[in-house]
């Protein structure tokens, strides 16, 4: 929608919760520009702040008050938007939120200049405006953009599993995809901008292929897959590196690591959610695997990819999970071959089935469980580091926040650290690597 204003407005953007997110911020962000509006940093004092939830922990109402009183901080007349996962699972609480003008929804958040206008024009400050808070139903497609050296491309949304601890099918709705076609054209428009990797996102991306007839109002003629999806963007051109967000160890199939191992744009890294390495756990959790499933997928990539990367998600102190239960959990994970953990502390969810769940355990010891896993998971990545010094990679090079320095990712996900050369930024940059640094990073050397 093309919006006129008298005098240019501007809008700023902070985004919370995972790499989907994020490309949603961005198309709305494009919507906000094509409108007229100039998009400035957070730290600005913008017109308009829109912050993008998330609802995955119980740390969404903290996180996003604060960031409403930064917002206000900025600029107190500001119009402060609230919109996203947590907004479509808790409207009534936001709206409670001192600072906050609009509340929009995982759906209309993709309508909101429509909101934006009707504010303006009804709306003093301090009167808060609850937009529609609807079922979400349509896919929307999104990617990230703009000075980043990498795009997160979003190829489908929503989730039909019913996960007894999650609530994302509650603020994201069905599992929807685009189509294959859709996808390929976004990853050109994406390549056209000197983006030099795209990260495939979505809640549940191998379950690509679901919900197509939604976008196209007809059911396609053959069910498009995540492996129908990743051959077809493998031969677009000028797009250096593809690299998979996160895929269940169910759908990570022999097929999807038989593809990878052999491309030369997709990246040997792969994030699968475990959750739990405990069989009883994973029932309870309503996980659709067991753990030895769980293994074979692991020494499959490791049989075809000796120097891939795999990262994992677990959580600790899911209800009736014991001392044992932990414990071998814990030595399943230890005994894997895999790069790094992401460790979630069970915090209890509304309107989920593990919140009535019997045996919660004591917050103190979900904290003592969490920083178990954290040290494991330091551990691991700094094995999976050293078993790949004075090896040559390539490194998708990028700004640093520590002044005179460039950092990167390798193909296999390695973090390096470099001074800073001017002409390596947003490069692949052939790089051997030489040590690790006491910061946990590799130092390189150019050849």
């Amino acid at each position: 929608m093309q919006k006129t204003m008298a005098t240019p407005q501007t809008v700023a953007f902070h985004t919370l919760g995972c790499k989907l997110n994020y490309s949603e911020t961005s198309a709305i962000g494009r919507q906000f520009e094509d409108a007229g509006y100039g998009v400035v940093s957070f730290r600005q004092g913008a017109d308009v702040y829109v912050i993008n939830t998330c609802s995955v922990t119980d740390f969404a109402d903290k996180k996003c008050r604060n960031t409403v009183r930064r917002a206000m901080r900025q600029n107190p007349q500001a119009k402060v938007v609230v919109v996203g996962c947590y907004a479509q699972l808790k409207p009534r609480e936001i709206v409670e939120i001192e600072g906050v003008d609009l509340v929009l929804g995982a759906a209309e958040k993709f309508r909101i200049l429509d909101y934006i206008d009707n504010l303006s024009q009804t709306h003093d400050k301090g009167m808060v405006i609850a937009g529609e808070v609807t079922e979400v139903k349509d896919f929307v497609h999104a990617f990230s953009f703009g000075d980043r050296t990498r795009s997160f491309l979003k190829v489908q949304d929503g989730c039909d599993y019913k996960c007894s601890f999650c609530t994302i099918p509650l603020a994201r709705g069905r599992s929807r995809s685009n189509t294959i076609e859709s996808v390929v054209e976004n990853a050109r428009q994406i390549a056209q901008m000197g983006t030099r990797e795209v990260v495939l996102t979505g809640v549940n991306i191998g379950d690509f292929g679901n919900g197509t007839e939604v976008i196209e109002g007809i059911r396609p003629k053959k069910e498009a897959l995540f492996i129908d999806l990743i051959r077809e963007l493998d031969k677009v051109e000028g797009i250096e590196r593809f690299r998979i967000s996160s895929i269940e160890p169910n759908l990570c199939t022999n097929e999807v690591i038989e593809f990878v191992a052999q491309s030369k744009r997709f990246a040997p890294h792969f994030h699968i959610p475990l959750q739990s390495g405990n069989n009883k756990q994973l029932k309870a959790m309503r996980r659709r695997y067991r753990r030895e499933l769980y293994a074979e997928r692991v020494a499959k990539i490791k049989a075809l990819i000796p120097h891939c990367c795999i990262g994992v998600d677990v959580i600790v102190g899911f209800p009736g999970e014991t001392e044992e239960d932990f414990m071998d959990s814990y030595q399943f994970v230890k005994e894997l071959d895999i790069s790094y953990l992401h460790v979630f502390t069970y915090s209890e969810r509304p309107n989920t089935d593990a919140a009535d769940m019997p045996g919660k355990v004591p917050m103190q010891e979900r904290k003592r469980r969490n920083e178990m896993f954290n040290i494991l998971s330091e551990k691991k990545r700094r094995y999976f580091y050293q078993q790949h010094l004075s090896e040559t990679r390539p490194v998708l090079i990028e700004k640093s926040k520590k002044e005179g320095f460039v950092t990167g990712f390798t193909d296999n996900y390695i973090k390096i650290e470099a001074p800073l050369d001017e002409a390596w930024l947003k490069h692949i940059v052939d790089m051997e690597l030489k040590q690790i640094n006491g910061e946990g990073l590799v130092e390189v050397g150019v050849l």
